[in-house]
């Protein structure tokens, strides 16, 4: 006896149908999926690496010095991280709460630290405080003493002074976003606190510093990752990190496996500092239960009180730019012959050379994947979206290991293939080049792109796109013709933060960097390890004109 069973036409159709959708040929979800592909691919190349070393040093690393590397990062993370939140918390609180002399220009003042490399700060710090520096060598002739050994100072290469400079460099992160949060904050909450008896400490305290914590969380994350993507700072300071580990290793020992052992560590680092402030954001939610809410209004400080918030505001605007600014531009008037030395044109003209093609490879890269992911229906390049912004939490010498010794098998390899094809050797054209810096340069900095692509094209209304579509325009019309007039000015704005930043990398622009090219970063190391801040100062000078322009535009879009 035979059975039959009968499968509904449904169940017939629906197989063939997923199947095909499956199947079908979307270009843009394709070309989404394969920008999160490169820009992923170092990151998981790190860990390929380090649980397949060569040579594994791992249990000589435990023994020895990665424990140390690990503490001084820690220690350099947490006390960066505090002492950056509370300098950008408590003056964004005042410039945003009271009125008080200076207050109009200070708000943007505070802005300016951004644009000096920590690693520039470091140099001018030393040069100002050293023994032959202005301030030793006054006190020497104010008091009469002959030598060092006639009075104490403290030393300035050591942790504490990298704390005060990576802290002084790195607080507009926090600024910036507790400043918005306060200015969010209505009144009504301060108007309660101060009918309660409150005084300006405990409306801080309690009202509004933990309605701001989210905001001010998120940019005391930023500071601790920059802090430990540092290099510059540290290693001018002889404080051992794990970023210097990654250097000693690889350069020094010749052990890419124990480099990239080490580049694990700080990637485990970073993902549960980044997991730790999504969980804090997650937890403290704060809503307002009335559209009739107010802002707070400004209170007027007189008197000594006035210039007490206007000299807590100044100082942090003192250490972080005025100071370095000011040494670095009079070791470069000083030295006029160096803006006469071609190398430093050609450090010039590398930057902007790579830096430029980075920025715009970066942005269309940002703009492209946005775009293919709302256009696709499906689950995979939605889940990769944010997955792709781990690259800027990744220091730059983790992503120096990630992409040199994989690309370099590839570049030995395709040399050899077109050897053996063409008969004469053609050398390493991808680790050769300045190929390998560029793509460094856009996984690290993928995030502000993309982050700036998907904020814009969040904020174009649903309509348009799907009546230029009714009108017969192709996807990629409708990405040229309305999206992008109207996304032009935040595309533009990301554009000139990524080349910024691209500037300013130094971990690794070192590590990738082909033979014999210098970048203004690079040559501001070199000269300055050199002790020879001079030669160094005009390429900083170049550097901080650079940054001076990114944070005017900051400033002009935080209106």
């Amino acid at each position: 006896m035979q059975s039959h069973v009968t499968t509904p036409p449904s169940a017939q159709n629906s197989t063939p149908k997923a199947l095909k959708r499956w199947l079908s040929f979307d270009p843009w979800s394709l070309g989404a999926l394969f920008v999160a592909t490169v820009v992923l691919a170092p990151i998981l190349a790190v860990i390929w690496i380090a649980f397949h070393p060569v040579e594994n040093i791992w249990p000589h690393l435990l023994s020895t010095t990665l424990p140390r590397y690990m503490r001084n990062t820690l220690v350099l993370m947490v006390s960066v991280g505090v002492l950056a939140a509370a300098m950008g918390a408590t003056t964004a609180w005042l410039v945003t709460r009271y009125r008080f002399p200076g207050v109009r220009w200070i708000q943007w003042a505070l802005l300016l630290p951004l644009a000096i490399p920590a690693y520039v700060g470091a140099y001018a710090l030393v040069d100002f405080l050293e023994y032959a520096g202005p301030v030793q060598t006054g006190l020497r002739d104010l008091f009469g003493w002959q030598t060092s050994r006639d009075y104490w100072f403290p030393e300035i290469r050591s942790m504490g002074a990298a704390i005060i400079v990576l802290s002084a460099a790195l607080f507009p992160y926090v600024y910036i976003l507790a400043r918005a949060a306060y200015r969010e904050q209505f009144g009504a909450s301060e108007e309660v606190a101060r009918s309660l008896g409150a005084g300006p400490f405990a409306r801080f305290w309690r009202v509004g510093l933990p309605m701001a914590r989210p905001a001010i969380a998120a940019g005391t994350a930023i500071v601790m990752m920059e802090t430990v993507n540092d290099f510059g700072t540290v290693d001018y300071f002889a404080v051992q990190t794990l970023t210097t580990g990654i250097f000693s290793v690889w350069l020094e020992s010749n052990n890419a496996g124990g480099a990239a052992q080490i580049s694990s560590v700080v990637l485990m680092l970073v993902i549960l500092l980044v997991t730790m402030e999504k969980i804090s954001r997650r937890k403290v939610q704060f809503f307002s239960l009335s559209n009739r809410n107010r802002p707070a209004e400004p209170v007027q400080l007189t008197g000594v009180w006035g210039w007490m918030a206007f000299v807590t505001c100044l100082l942090p605007f003192l250490i972080g730019f005025v100071m370095p600014f000011l040494v670095i531009a009079d070791n470069a008037a000083s030295s006029l012959e160096q803006w006469r030395d071609p190398a430093l044109y050609e450090a010039l003209w590398n930057t902007l050379r790579v830096c430029g093609i980075a920025a715009v490879l970066t942005v269309v890269a940002g703009v492209l994947m946005v775009y293919g992911v709302r256009l696709s229906g499906r689950s995979l390049p939605r889940l990769l979206l944010p997955i792709t912004t781990i690259g800027y939490a990744a220091p730059g010498a983790v992503l120096g290991v990630g992409i040199l010794i994989p690309l370099a098998a590839l570049d030995h390899k395709l040399a050899d293939l077109i050897e053996t094809m063409t008969g004469s050797p053609t050398g390493l054209i991808l680790t050769g080049s300045s190929f390998a810096l560029i793509l460094a340069y856009c996984v690290r900095f993928f995030a502000i792109a993309q982050g700036a692509a998907d904020g814009a094209m969040g904020r174009v209304a649903p309509s348009l796109p799907m009546a230029a579509r009714s009108l017969g325009r192709t996807k990629g019309q409708v990405l040229g013709e309305v999206y992008l007039p109207l996304v032009r000015a935040s595309i533009g704005s990301a554009l000139l933060l990524v080349f910024v930043d691209c500037v300013k990398e130094l971990p690794a622009t070192m590590l990738l960097r082909p033979f014999n090219f210098d970048t203004l970063a690079t040559r501001v190391h070199e000269q300055a390890s050199l002790e020879n801040l001079p030669d160094a100062s005009p390429g900083a000078i170049m550097i901080v004109l650079v940054g001076l322009v990114a944070v005017g535009l900051l400033a002009r879009a935080n209106r």
